[in-house]
């Protein structure tokens, strides 16, 4: 199987108003853009649940640089 990357852009007319941002590394995760709202892919041990959850921060502002960056490329073009 090929490597995804890291981040992918999403939307959906169920959802007419997001845009979804899906982190397919560890941790994997969606995040709405329109409102920050998180949903974790991930089946976490305690260890791991709580070293995810101490970096939501981080995570949120990796998801929006990456939205930034491919918004900017195609902006661009």
């Amino acid at each position: 199987m090929s490597q995804l990357p890291s981040f992918l852009l999403a939307d959906s007319m169920e959802f007419p108003d997001s845009i979804f941002v899906i982190h397919t590394e560890f941790p994997r995760f969606i995040i709405d853009l329109a409102t920050d709202e998180l949903t974790w892919w991930e089946h976490f041990t305690s260890n791991d649940k709580e070293e995810a959850t101490s970096e939501i921060a981080h995570w949120i502002d990796k998801a929006t640089e990456f939205y930034d960056d491919q918004i900017k490329e195609f902006e661009s073009e």
